[in-house]
């Protein structure tokens, strides 16, 4: 197994993520369990939203899995997790509204949700070929200039997955503020259940947060393991 003192750099990012996830769990499940005046699901809220904004062209679709709710703005589909589909919480009305958020970001053409469409292909071949061509480059350093070539073409492929992660931030910040405005213009919840709303997906953020932020603590790892050639 190969190792180097560097990966001692992740360990904030590996804390930081673990605690992002707890939390976005913890607050998920305490207001999953907080039913909504109004008492509508997941799916009512994202069918009026959807309704309300003019948008016929989007289905609402529950799929398996727990937050595994999306947007496919391929299928021009919204879809939601049983738990959010079929609850009247207050963590199902801000999930379901959170996706809306990104059917809208979709009709208006929001520039960084179409950039960071265009960066899925460099992110997933990045995140697997980055690492393994760098670490490939450590090992072939005896022959100079091509070790040297490997490490560089890895390191720029992982570029693709930072610049993925980054643009991923306002484009999930931008799909929770329309949420929350849709919530409070639409009569969707009442009162003080807005901050609920807004502390699951302020939870939400977070992991995005921890996602950048891993992402460029690995980067300065992969750099400090090429530095090992030199």
């Amino acid at each position: 197994m190969f190792y180097h003192w560097s990966y001692l750099v992740l360990i904030p990012g590996t804390l930081l993520t673990l605690w992002a996830q707890n939390n976005i769990k913890s607050t998920y499940n305490r207001y999953s369990q907080i039913p909504s005046t109004m008492g509508m699901t997941g799916a009512d809220v994202a069918g009026t939203i959807l309704q309300q904004m003019g948008i016929t062209d989007v289905s609402i679709e529950p799929i398996g899995g727990q937050l595994s709710d999306h947007y496919d703005p391929n299928a021009k589909a919204v879809r939601l997790s049983q738990g959010i589909y079929n609850s009247t919480s207050l963590a199902a009305a801000a999930v379901a509204a959170h996706e809306c958020g990104h059917v809208l970001q979709d009709k208006q053409g929001y520039s960084f949700m179409n950039f960071r469409a265009a960066l899925v292909p460099a992110a997933n071949i990045g995140s697997n070929l980055g690492p393994l061509l760098v670490v490939g480059g450590i090992f072939l350093s005896t022959m100079g200039a091509i070790s040297a070539l490997i490490i560089n073409i890895g390191i720029a492929l992982f570029l693709g997955v930072i610049a993925f992660h980054i643009i991923t931030l306002p484009v999930e910040f931008d799909a929770s503020r329309r949420a929350l405005n849709l919530i409070d213009e639409l009569g969707i919840l009442q009162g003080e259940e807005h901050r609920g709303a807004k502390a699951v997906l302020q939870a939400a953020a977070w992991t995005y947060v921890a996602t950048a932020f891993y992402a460029l603590l690995q980067l300065a790892q992969l750099l400090l393991m090429a530095s090992r050639r030199r």
